[in-house]
């Protein structure tokens, strides 16, 4: 049990090494250097312009986890390195290039920061915290967009197989992006139209609706939505305070007739003890706690939340992936 314990300890304890490793190759592209057959070291280098013994040296290391495969004639893809590269439908580079951003590395380097004060470690950085930090990162910025995108585009089957959209003829989705998951739920959905909602920045930036079902507006969803049958809010929440969380609940709800249904989807965490939610939620949950004042709650935390604005919780769907779906009603 001892040697257990120390094993695990020590795994933690190392565990930002391999994890900066993958967020540099994703950062400078090494999997899109790979295709079907293995790539020598050097020619690897050369076309990501990196050192060879260093990047030798990383990819190894990553080979130890299964990603990348070395073999005599250079290195290969496994299944799981193959997902780094940037056109896999699946990729998860955005993610990983969005988690090596110097405002994620420099916030978690100050959570002992957040755990002393209770304060995002991310206002030590910028005092108006993580939205107005990217606003004045333009670069950055556009990475955390298309990370968000890649995460949402990722989720979507999840979400669409595990709940049934049919019955509603107008579905918002606020705080929506770029309408990835909208569009997938009006697919699954041939009776229902579809309303994205967002900043005019975000929806600005899709020129026009490329879904003849859907129609794109603007807003701030502090101060007014479009009215609905359904709205779906997934991954907005947890970006909040209970206080301002409430506001945007209590904005839906002016909008909502009696019995409107609202779908909160997000990494919901189960009120069961002593069974731990699963690592990658809590995980989720202190990067929201040193990059905004949001956190993922638990169904008994999102139940009163709603209840405070006019909503009763009914019930929650699990789905294939992390994500749950919390459903309400308004009263």
């Amino acid at each position: 049990m001892t040697q257990r314990s120390h094993e695990l300890l020590h795994t933690l304890a190392y565990g930002a090494i391999p994890a900066r490793c993958l967020q540099v190759v994703a950062e400078i592209g090494v999997a899109d250097h790979i295709d079907d057959e293995p790539v020598p070291l050097g020619k690897l280098a050369a076309a990501c312009g990196a050192d060879p013994r260093a990047l030798g040296r990383v990819i190894r290391l990553l080979t130890a986890y299964g990603l990348f495969t070395e073999r005599d004639t250079g290195f290969a893809h496994t299944p799981e390195s193959r997902l780094l590269r940037g056109d896999h439908p699946a990729s998860v580079r955005p993610l990983l290039r969005l988690m090596g951003l110097p405002v994620q590395l420099d916030s978690l380097s100050l959570l002992q920061h957040t755990v002393m004060t209770g304060e995002p470690a991310i206002e030590v950085l910028e005092s108006g915290g993580l939205w107005a930090y990217l606003r004045d990162q333009p670069e950055e910025s556009e990475i955390f967009d298309h990370a968000m995108t890649a995460k949402a585009a990722a989720d979507v089957p999840a979400v669409v197989d595990a709940y049934d959209f049919t019955p509603f003829e107008v579905i918002a989705d606020i705080g929506g992006g770029r309408g990835h998951l909208l569009r997938g739920v009006l697919d699954a959905a041939p009776g229902a139209e579809g309303v994205l909602f967002d900043q005019p920045g975000v929806i600005e930036a899709l020129a026009f609706p490329d879904h003849p079902r859907l129609a794109l507006r603007t807003g701030d969803f502090f101060d007014s939505v479009p009215t609905a049958d359904a709205y779906v809010l997934m991954h907005v929440l947890h970006n909040w305070d209970d206080e301002r969380a409430t506001r945007i609940l209590r904005t839906i709800r002016r909008s909502a007739a009696p019995g409107a249904t609202l779908l909160v989807i997000e990494n919901v965490l189960p009120d069961e003890r002593p069974a731990p939610p699963a690592p990658a939620a809590l995980t989720m949950d202190v990067i929201m706690l040193v990059l905004t004042r949001g956190r993922e709650r638990d169904e008994g935390e999102l139940a009163a939340l709603l209840d405070g604005a006019g909503f009763r919780f009914t019930g929650m769907t699990e789905t294939s992936g992390s994500l749950r779906i919390a459903e309400a009603k308004a009263v």
